[in-house]
């Protein structure tokens, strides 16, 4: 069934964003020696079209778009909404878990559907008609030079520009309002916030969890759970976050095994975690530790009504030795 198509635009700047990688015309020399075509992230906002972040990559991927969408969030604050297609770096599991501790609803637009994204592809065909003519002239064009050229086209040109369909210049457009922002978290609380929640056996033996191959030290106080909640990133291995399974409160960070350093010699004695319950001090006043507080409440109480006792004694086998 086919639907009408309508266009559409946020009534808050902030309210929905707009991410999508565009693959370039031109290749670039990298250190290699190689020419390779970079792919260009880019985030909009959909009501002021200003570009929240533009950066050009040599691969897309899930590490390369956590990177620039971390740069936007620092550059304009967090938005409500996000919309990207379906690609392999929009549904890996870091970048939708990262999104929803942020807060971010993520908007997959239909598939088949690119229309739902035109003012990214708008951007686009500025971007390979106005920019890409300017770099003509470069023959070696770099990855880094590419990227200065962009980002000064965008700050100094695209968001000065007047636009067609806004009347206005985005830059005019954002100021204007009204924004519906919040404030980014900082760098570290963006590192955790884009990882994949797994659980993992503790190794008895030396406290050890491992992950993508590689071995991680567990600190000695958490040496008693046998099953660790951890978070990490696949595309970074140099550490782990501990979390809380409950809660998703990051405890501590993990750091890969280094033997070397272990080879020290150096031990710290361990404090012995006792499997019994410890007895609990009595309540001041008790004479008989060994009844239950309720029990003896149950017995004070049935002895303040003054009633005997419901039950007849039984005879006492000391009475019948006597008689012989």
């Amino acid at each position: 069934m086919d639907y009408e198509v309508r266009s559409y635009e946020a009534t808050h700047v902030h309210g929905l964003w707009h991410l999508d990688f565009h693959e370039s015309s031109r290749k670039v020399l990298v250190p290699s020696g190689q020419w390779i075509k970079p792919q260009l992230l880019g985030v909009l906002d959909d009501r002021s079209r200003l570009c929240c972040h533009a950066q050009w990559y040599l691969e897309e991927e899930c590490e390369t778009l956590v990177h620039g969408l971390c740069q936007a969030f620092q550059k304009r604050g967090l938005p409500r909404a996000l919309m990207m297609d379906n690609g392999g770096a929009m549904e890996a599991h870091e970048t939708q878990q990262g999104l929803k501790r942020l807060g971010i609803l993520p908007e997959p637009t239909l598939a088949y559907s690119p229309y739902q994204n035109a003012k990214q592809e708008v951007f686009w065909a500025q971007i390979e008609g106005r920019l890409m003519a300017m770099l003509e002239g470069v023959r070696e064009l770099t990855l880094k030079q590419l990227n200065d050229a962009t980002c000064a086209y965008v700050e100094m040109e695209y968001h000065r520009k007047l636009h067609s369909e806004l009347g206005q210049t985005p830059l005019s457009r954002y100021l204007e309002g009204p924004e519906v922002s919040r404030p980014c978290p900082s760098s570290e609380q963006l590192r955790q916030a884009f990882g994949q929640n797994v659980t993992r056996s503790q190794r008895r033996s030396d406290g050890t969890v491992c992950a993508q191959g590689v071995r991680f030290e567990v600190p000695s106080r958490f040496r008693h759970l046998r099953h660790l909640t951890v978070r990490f990133a696949r595309f970074d291995q140099a550490h782990l976050y501990l979390v809380d399974p409950c809660t998703d409160v990051v405890l501590c960070t993990l750091f890969p095994l280094d033997k070397e350093t272990n080879a020290d010699g150096h031990r710290r004695r361990h404090v012995l975690l006792s499997a019994e319950p410890q007895n609990l001090p009595s309540a001041p006043g008790d004479t008989e530790p060994g009844l239950a507080p309720l029990l003896k409440k149950l017995m004070a109480d049935y002895l303040r009504t003054g009633l005997p006792p419901a039950y007849l004694p039984g005879p006492d086998p000391s009475d019948d030795a006597e008689d012989l």
